[in-house]
């Protein structure tokens, strides 16, 4: 019995490492990837990017937030989920803004810049996502992670169709409306996060 026990717990520790090195990996990733977003959303004048970069700076924290608690208890899992779920929806008020100023001052964003930034942040996206979904069915930490790269991915996918779109009609319009797209993915994702957050809070009795 005691082996079996000290078998479990080498098995949990050994868990904990991983997830903290792929924590690591993918933090490092989105804050590299904001960095390069910021600057291509500036250069180009696009929305869609802005938002994505805000996405990856938003997960950055997050990943930080999942590395402290890595191994803490439940109820601390929950209280990191609802403030990824904050960070969603903050996420989601700064487009809606950019949104409503792009809609009183047009423009059409930089196609190249554009175009080169929405590959390589897709790329990057895939990447972390295919790092973590071996632990999307742990615990509520991991699992709210898992969901902030997935949004991710269709964030990336997004913002190269809004890219082929201002190509294609040469038009900021394509932009704007992948932007308000990602808005709605941003709030239905955060509802969803504090819900799971809220639920399992209360199971813990707060």
């Amino acid at each position: 019995m005691a082996r079996d026990c000290c078998g479990c717990g080498r098995d949990v520790q050994a868990l904990h490492a991983e997830q903290r090195r792929v924590l690591i990996i993918v933090l490092v990733i989105n804050a590299l990837t904001f960095m390069m977003m910021l600057a291509a959303s500036l250069y180009s004048g696009s929305t869609s990017l802005l938002s994505g970069s805000l996405d990856n700076l938003g997960d950055a924290l997050a990943y930080g937030l999942s590395l402290a608690v890595i191994g803490r208890s439940a109820q601390a899992h929950a209280w990191v989920s609802l403030v990824k779920a904050l960070l969603i929806l903050s996420a989601a008020v700064v487009v809606a803004v950019q949104i409503g100023w792009h809609l009183t001052h047009p423009s059409v964003p930089i196609l190249n810049a554009m175009s080169v930034a929405a590959v390589a942040n897709l790329g990057a996206n895939a990447l972390c996502l295919y790092l973590l979904t071996p632990f999307r069915r742990g615990d509520i930490n991991m699992a709210s992670v898992w969901e902030c790269s997935r949004n991710d991915v269709i964030e990336g996918v997004a913002v190269l169709v809004a890219a082929a779109g201002v190509g294609w009609f040469d038009s900021g319009w394509p932009d704007l409306l992948i932007a308000a797209a990602l808005w709605v993915v941003f709030l239905r994702s955060s509802v969803r996060v504090a819900w799971a957050a809220i639920s399992a809070l209360r199971g813990q009795g707060g």
